[in-house]
């Protein structure tokens, strides 16, 4: 038996993901760890699927509402040694060197606000993640008008003077 799955995510307004494999149950403290000392003051949730054991959901993190949605994240997915973080006040780009430096993560998968669904295949053992979309299909290539709005972003939010 193999069935595939779409399973759509749901991000909360003004927040970014970032979605993961990792291998070990210390995912959970050593992720919560990365995060607050890449970004003080940072409101997050992280949830980690355990595939062994008691093979239970682990979550923590600074902000209620940013762990419930990494919990709803993880527990949809259901794949094992899944992580999903949920987080306001900070791009992935502020944290992601620290979250790929904890020894116990293997892949990531994205790190976006855009829309999510992650192809999970499952079979009689388990659920596993085969890769995720993440946003939509290009629609053109970049104008010189377009070079220059995303500039101005850039500028706007602090990236680039």
């Amino acid at each position: 038996m193999l069935n595939l799955h779409a399973v759509p995510l749901s991000i909360p307004e003004n927040a970014n993901i970032i979605l993961g494999q990792s291998h070990f149950i210390k995912t959970v403290d050593d992720l919560y760890e990365a995060m607050v000392n890449s970004s003080p003051g940072i409101k997050f949730g992280v949830a980690f699927n355990e595939a062994s054991g008691p093979c239970l959901t682990r979550s923590d993190g600074t902000d209620p509402a940013m762990k419930q949605s990494a919990l709803d994240m993880a527990t949809a997915v259901g794949a094992g040694h899944f992580f999903a973080i949920a987080m306001r006040d900070a791009f992935p780009i502020n944290v992601l060197k620290s979250v790929q430096a904890a020894y116990e993560v293997c892949n990531i998968f994205c790190a976006t606000a855009n829309p999510v669904q992650v192809i999970v295949a499952e079979t009689e053992q388990g659920r596993g993640v085969l890769g995720v979309i993440d946003g939509s299909s290009p629609k053109g290539v970049e104008t010189d008008e377009d070079v220059e709005k995303r500039r101005g972003f850039l500028r706007m939010i602090g990236y680039k003077r």
